[in-house]
């Protein structure tokens, strides 16, 4: 089983920059230096974020070195991706450590990403407090998907178990229709956001109500972003205390049996 992970993981270590798109043109016998080469470079966090940003055009908000010999993390506005010291090879994908326990490092670093944003958007989440707090998710949630309407309806059964609700923004059809153009899915949120009582807009919104158009300056693209950064691709997308994601819809009873075992 380590033997077959490890070569997979060396195999994924061969992917060319520009995901995929720009090839070398190396012969089969160049590939093996190429990368001994590659392992063997310094690591610079800087000058890895600036070789990053002139391949491929990402911005690296940061630069660290894995528990990998030779391989970097880094995050970007696309997400979390991994390179080597010197730019030269990038990986998509998740790494894990197989020993003495099985931990995916790619979930870990992530968490602590998510922790980090959620911080950011505290003051502007629509929250939905349990009297009796005993837990906090956050959810990233849009009125058009179904098992957020299913969750919301529930919202009552979460608060009584002691669960607080803190909802952010992500319109599934994205931010822009096109150039200039917002989707309706964003110009809904915002206009929830930015409704005098969002609570109460979001309720009404959930439960097929039209949403009364508002324009304001709330982090709506701002929380879209995030979601992607962090490996959201669909709702819900429940956030827990300590940053782990569970992607979709989970009961009342459910959520609380998995944050009463974290």
């Amino acid at each position: 089983m380590k033997k077959l992970f490890s070569a997979a993981v060396y195999a994924s270590a061969l992917l060319c920059s520009s995901f995929a798109l720009t090839a070398h043109a190396e012969s089969p016998e160049q590939v093996p230096a190429a990368v001994a080469n590659a392992s063997a470079a310094t690591f610079n966090a800087e000058k890895l974020k600036q070789t990053i940003s002139q391949t491929l055009g990402l911005e690296v908000s940061t630069a660290r070195k894995t528990p990998m010999p030779g391989l970097a993390e880094i995050v970007t506005e696309q997400g979390l991706f991994y390179t080597s010291y010197d730019g030269e090879y990038f990986i998509q994908g998740k790494l894990f450590n197989l020993g003495p326990n099985v931990t995916n490092l790619t979930e870990t670093s992530l968490a602590q990403v998510r922790l980090d944003g959620m911080a950011k958007f505290e003051k502007d989440m629509i929250v939905f407090p349990a009297k009796n707090e005993k837990h906090v998710v956050t959810v990233f949630t849009d009125i058009t998907c179904g098992y957020c309407r299913k969750l919301h309806n529930s919202m009552e059964e979460y608060n009584d178990l002691g669960i607080t609700v803190r909802y952010l923004a992500y319109p599934r059809a994205g931010v822009y229709q096109s150039p200039g153009t917002y989707t309706q899915g964003f110009e809904d949120l915002r206009s929830i956001w930015c409704n005098e009582d969002p609570a109460k807009a979001m309720t009404r919104a959930k439960a097929g109500s039209s949403v009364a158009r508002r324009i304001c300056d709330k982090p709506v693209e701002e929380n879209f972003k995030f979601g992607r950064q962090v490996g959201v691709s669909g709702t819900p997308a429940i956030i827990l205390a300590n940053g782990f994601m569970l992607p979709g819809y989970r009961d009342a009873d459910d959520l609380m049996n998995i944050l009463e075992n974290l």
